[in-house]
This record gives C-alpha cells, structure tokens and sequence, in this order.
C-alpha cells in the first residue's frame, strides 16, 4: 500500500496543534522539523479536502506527495538514536547493544507512538522521576504513550502501575513495550481518565499531555490522588506555568518545582491534606 507524506511549513506552536488535529484525520507518523512539521498516513486514509480545510483554517502552506510504503522498522533502525537521561537512565530499541553502567535500561520500540524520551516534555518527566520516590507507590500514567513513563515507575519500586490511553495504536505499542521490560504489574487501560473509578487512588500521577487537557481534567486527576501525592504535569510552554499553578492552587495541590527545557516545561506538585 503507498503512503502519503505531507510537509506543512509553521511554528514550533503551531506544529504541535496540527499534529493533533492531523492525528483526527488518520495521520499516524509525525516528524518536527526545522520550519515545520512532516506528517504521514496511508493512501486509503488521505482525504486532500479535509486536509487543505485544515491548512486553510490555519492559513499555513503544505504540500503532500504519494510514495510506496517504506520499512518503518528498517527507517527506525536508521534514525532512533538511544536516549541517555542524568547518566541513569539509558532508552534503546531492540537493536541497539546493551550498554553498562547505567542503573535503568529502558527497552522501547516506539514505531509511531509518542514518547521516546527524545522530546524535552518527556525526558523531563523521566529525569523528574528519579527524584520521587516510587518504592512501594500506586502509580497512574495518564496517556501513556510508548509506556515509557510506566517502565521506568516499575524499575524505580512501584507496586502497582496502572497506564491509560485512549489511541489504539498507544496501547498496543505500550502492551509491547512492558512485555520487553518484563513490567507484569501494570494494569494497561485503553481508556481516558474517565475510565478510572474514582475509588482507585493514587500516591503519584504521571501527566504528560498538554496544557488543556490538564487544565480540563486536573480535577480529575486530584479526585484519584491521595494526601500528600504527586502529581507531575508536563507537555506544555513555560508562559503556561502560571494559568497550570493558578487552576492547581483551586484543587489543593502544592508546588514542589518546576523545571523547563527548550521552552517546554514540567510541575511536579504535592496534594495538602484534606
């Protein structure tokens, strides 16, 4: 089956709003590059209506073309290079040789899901990770991605892990991913937030999303978080840490820190008593 690859010419912002609105259209494989992004679906998804809709409500210029279908697989191998976070942590595919002296080894075969580590919001969480402790925890992974966040809250002592998301794709390149990392104690969800009774509580919650899904479901997460718990939010700009700690002070939670890289930033935040 050929493939179509759509180059669109915008801002970084921007860039991330079009992948999620591309996302709706069936695109599966997106790429930031300089002066835009590249997105790609299969020829039977390719609607070039929908899509010129699209970049005309954006007011961006794109250009598309059709090729045969590629070895993703082989491309990976060509192009994903391993992650190395604080010298701890070391993020690799199947084929890059196992290295030593790092106390965390993350096996992950990302193909099309986000979540890699290469990205600032991620390898913020992770390395923010380190500084939590897990031992003995409940942890929630809200939009869980590859399952990177998950593997590595497994490594680190968690008891139970439960990771939810709502893309088909995310859940089976997750359930892939923890069966590499031999992670047996996570409860894999396809679902939203919603999905989780509200009697399951956690001791940490792990967001990476973007700045208005954790503004319209951090009541959501705080119901579900216990006294004195974690939450940490990221996936959004600096210039949004203030509106994020506003709508966080409304639900009782306390900031710990924040941290920011390549102007994406985190909140790690602690639940008061109640």
């Amino acid at each position: 089956m050929n493939f179509v690859e759509l180059k669109v010419s915008c801002s970084q912002e921007l860039g991330e709003i079009l992948i999620a609105e591309l996302s709706m259209l069936n695109f599966d494989s997106f790429e930031e590059i300089d002066g835009g992004i590249v997105a790609a679906c299969d020829e039977s998804a390719w609607d070039e209506a929908e899509v010129k809709d699209l970049m005309d409500r954006y007011q961006v210029k794109f250009t598309f073309n059709i090729s045969p279908q590629i070895n993703w697989n082989e491309e990976w191998e060509k192009y994903y290079d391993p992650v190395l976070i604080s010298d701890k942590i070391f993020i690799g595919a199947d084929f890059h040789e196992k290295p030593s002296g790092f106390a965390h080894y993350l096996r992950i075969n990302p193909k099309m899901s986000f979540g890699t580590g290469h990205h600032a919001t991620t390898s913020q969480v992770l390395e923010a990770q380190l500084g939590i402790d897990h031992q003995g925890k409940k942890v929630l992974d809200v939009g869980c991605g590859t399952g990177v966040l998950s593997i590595l809250a497994h490594q680190l002592g968690a008891s139970k892990i439960m990771a939810i998301d709502i893309d088909e794709w995310c859940y089976e390149n997750s359930r892939e991913n923890f069966t590499l990392n031999q992670c047996e104690n996570i409860d894999l969800r396809l679902s939203g937030i919603e999905g989780v009774p509200e009697s399951e509580t956690f001791d940490i919650i792990l967001a990476n999303i973007n700045r208005n899904v954790l503004l319209d479901q951090m009541a959501d997460y705080v119901i579900r978080l216990n006294s004195g718990g974690i939450l940490l939010m990221s996936g959004f700009y600096q210039e949004d840490i203030q509106v994020l700690m506003a709508e966080a002070s409304k639900h009782n939670l306390n900031l710990v820190r924040t941290e920011s890289k390549d102007n994406w930033a985190i909140l790690v935040t602690k639940k008061g008593d109640s």
